[in-house]
């Protein structure tokens, strides 16, 4: 693999992980209360990211890409985490209308310890196997039918790295104390716009999961 083929791997990766999506809306809702769970966060689903990466250039997705029913009910599973997800998200944003927080530290102590910002990202990243589909597609053409290690190490690493890099500026543009400050009262309706968010991929996922199975 050459550089030029590298780079056009990168650039597609970070065009689909900008794409508006699950792990962009959770970082977003997290960023607008908490930089620290926004990156706790971020870690959570770049794991998740490894694994899916690892998975695709090892060969792996080519056996959910064989098995539909297997597909399927990994959509169905992850859709239903979403919208159990989405449904917290959606029930805490509605009881807090009369009572937004009182301050940044407030916010930041409603999302709760940074390990649940962590378990959180992974979850809402392992739950939607879309990202195993994108990259099969994209990986395919550029990857020789039997990549080395040294070869399949690198293009773990980019995909990885510069998703992280992307999440990682989305948290901290959006975490600054004045976008916080201004956002402050906004809180509960974000969390409430981002329940239904999860609420509906969640069911898209899902339906398409049964319809693989049936």
């Amino acid at each position: 693999m050459n550089l030029a083929q590298l780079g056009t791997l990168v650039l597609m990766n970070l065009v689909g992980a900008a794409s508006p999506g699950p792990d962009v809306m959770l970082v977003t809702r997290m960023a607008t209360r908490s930089r620290r769970h926004a990156m706790a966060t971020t870690l959570g689903i770049h794991v998740g990211v490894v694994f899916w990466c690892s998975l695709t250039v090892l060969g792996a997705a080519a056996v959910l890409n064989a098995f539909p029913a297997a597909l399927g009910f990994v959509q169905l599973i992850g859709g239903a985490w979403l919208m159990w997800m989405g449904r917290g998200m959606l029930i805490a944003g509605w009881a807090e209308r009369g009572s937004p927080p009182r301050n940044l530290e407030d916010a930041a102590a409603r999302l709760g310890p940074l390990r649940s910002a962590f378990w959180r990202g992974l979850t809402t990243n392992l739950s939607n196997p879309k990202i195993v589909l994108f990259l099969s597609a994209m990986i395919a053409p550029l990857l020789p039918a039997e990549p080395g290690a040294g070869v399949a190490v690198l293009v773990i690493v980019a995909l990885s790295l510069s998703s992280l890099a992307l999440f990682t500026f989305m948290s901290l543009l959006i975490s600054t104390p004045t976008m916080r400050q201004k956002l402050l009262n906004a809180g509960p309706w974000i969390d409430v716009f981002a329940g239904i968010f999860f609420l509906i991929a969640g069911g898209v996922l899902a339906v398409r999961g049964l319809g693989e199975l049936v």
